[in-house]
């Protein structure tokens, strides 16, 4: 991420977005079943939010500068940080009942990367798990804060479709203003 980026991700306004508006919009009924995922929390605002709920949650960071302030962000709690890729989890099939992909998958290079992800996801929830998340929409703002770095839109109209092609059932998306919420169920 570009600094604007970083240090965005890092506000108080970003926190309060998270709070208010981003996260009730994506969890709004659903049953945060454990034990957990977040995939690609960044500083670790989505997965302070989720803490207070999940008391078993693991966050997967790509970034290894993030996953060690992660690491230390989180040592005395039940958060367990562990640094990877998500195109390919270090975990066992079926490891999770709940997968949580918060505002990180238009950061990924390319939709064949994405999808990778969205597989992933798939391999490692138990069967009846759920995959929830939110990701942002094209916006002059999205334009400005994702100069020089990495920014592949998801379009949420094509979105359903990709995560039934991963094998995901009942994919649902609502879109809300910057940001599109989507939940899926693995079959």
């Amino acid at each position: 991420m570009n600094r604007i980026h970083q240090w965005y991700c890092r506000s108080s306004s970003w926190k309060r977005r998270v709070n208010n508006e981003l996260l009730p919009l994506a969890l709004a009924g659903t049953t945060l079943d454990e034990p957990a995922l977040e995939i690609g929390p960044g500083p670790g605002v989505t997965t302070y939010y989720l803490s207070a709920k999940i008391r078993s949650l693991t966050a997967l960071e790509r970034d290894p500068l993030l996953a060690k302030k992660l690491r230390e962000r989180f040592n005395s709690t039940s958060v367990r940080v562990i640094e990877g890729d998500a195109t390919a989890m270090p975990f066992e099939s079926g490891s999770f009942r709940t997968v949580f992909c918060f505002t990180m998958l238009h950061h990924v290079p390319s939709p064949a990367l994405q999808d990778r992800v969205i597989a992933e996801a798939f391999r490692v929830l138990a069967p009846g798990g759920v995959f929830v998340g939110t990701d942002s929409r094209m916006s002059l703002r999205m334009k400005l804060f994702h100069l020089f770095d990495t920014m592949v839109i998801v379009e949420p109209e094509t979105f359903p479709e990709r995560l039934r092609h991963a094998g995901f059932r009942d994919a649902r998306i609502q879109v809300s203003g910057r940001a599109f919420r989507f939940c899926a169920v693995r079959s």
